[in-house]
């Protein structure tokens, strides 16, 4: 299949999708005896058009920027607020038998359910306003230099500056990461939505300072914005990028990285970038860096010593992090593939809905250790 009908069967997918879950939770709704009235159903489909309308909200914000933001913001609250709903009523259904084993229990099963998923969106929409925390991680790495012991990363992921992230959030998160003392500041992807709307903030990222340097790899929605256009965002930023490759940061350190996997998988991108990126590579130890986090065991494979992921969110809003881990069996969190040590970030800030349940945004401080015998 060519480029443009992978993208093609992904949007149908996405589409889909969307479609049958409004149409769930839409018919669940109606055997509401709140709204089992001509009016109130009448309201309630008016309400589901308006509410539908994420993808057109993306439009807009292409086109019209901030002039769409307060409809992009109704629009991706209700993508949490959907997938709640949808999940919830599942559940009353599935507790339920479908309505056929306990059917007087439905109407209150149903309410029950919409109740809860209301009050989870209000905490996801609280937890999602917090600032990402800081979590830190000591890793051990064969071969690093007596002199490098104690050299500290801080890895940012997942922004997606645009539509809801802006200049004041961004000047937070850039004094934050300067606070922590980053020797080398790391960025895995999806910096940005749309390359429009991230261009103003190029001299707030340009604040970020670390000794030896910011290093970023793209992200799916780099992809999707226009690789090239994202790149030389990233340029005008200061971030060195690290396309398939590596490069020696001083002697005894490498940074290794690659577009991403899962755009270069959509894209009908060729195979074998991790190869490109590690083999023949400069001697010493090595970081690798990838958004998606796919390949950890060829990474580890080809000697690299660390593996710094993002891309999943830790699924953001649970329990939709089951369904993540379908594809990412590597959800979050800290993993070791022989020596190397891998970690998947949750993400620093958020896409589509403005939340977070159970599932923080982070920024991470990782502190190199040599290995002694």
């Amino acid at each position: 299949m060519n480029r443009v009908g992978r993208i093609v069967v992904f949007l149908a997918f996405i589409l889909i999708s969307w479609s049958l879950m409004h149409v769930f939770v839409f018919i669940r709704l109606w055997s509401l005896p709140l709204l089992s009235t001509p009016a109130a159903r009448h309201w309630t489909t008016a309400v589901f058009v308006v509410l539908c309308s994420f993808p057109v909200a993306q439009v807009l914000a292409r086109r019209a920027g901030h002039g769409a933001l307060a409809l992009d913001l109704v629009a991706s609250i209700w993508i949490g607020l959907l997938f709640l709903l949808f999940a919830c009523l599942l559940a009353a259904d599935v507790i339920t038998g479908f309505g056929w084993l306990f059917p007087r229990a439905v109407p209150l099963a149903r309410s029950s359910a919409v109740g809860v998923a209301v009050v989870l969106a209000v905490v996801a929409l609280v937890q999602g306003a917090r600032p990402p925390v800081v979590h830190s991680h000591e890793v051990v790495i064969d071969n690093l230099r007596p002199e490098d012991d104690g050299l500290v990363l801080v890895q940012i992921t997942d922004l997606h500056l645009g539509e809801l992230l802006g200049k004041q959030w961004l000047e937070s998160r850039v004094a934050q990461v300067n606070t922590l003392g980053p020797d080398i500041i790391l960025m895995t992807g999806d910096l940005l939505n749309e390359v429009e709307l991230a261009e103003p903030l190029v001299p707030v990222l340009r604040q970020l300072r670390a000794p030896l340097g910011v290093y970023a790899v793209t992200g799916n929605h780099e992809f999707y914005a226009g690789v090239d256009a994202s790149v030389h965002l990233f340029e005008e930023a200061g971030f060195r990028v690290l396309r398939n490759a590596a490069v020696e940061v001083k002697p005894g350190l490498v940074l290794a990285g690659v577009d991403d996997l899962t755009a270069g998988s959509q894209f009908g991108a060729t195979d074998g970038a991790i190869d490109r990126a590690l083999v023949g590579r400069p001697a010493g130890a090595t970081i690798f860096l990838s958004h998606t986090p796919w390949g950890g065991d060829q990474a580890a494979r080809l000697g690299a010593a660390l593996m710094l992921s993002g891309h999943t969110h830790g699924g953001q809003i649970w329990p939709f992090s089951y369904l993540v881990r379908l594809l990412y069996p590597h959800l979050a969190g800290r993993h070791t593939i022989g020596t190397m040590t891998w970690i998947v970030s949750r993400g620093t800030g958020f896409w589509g809905p403005p939340m977070r349940l159970f599932k923080e945004a982070e920024i991470l401080r990782i502190t190199l250790r040599r290995r002694t015998v």
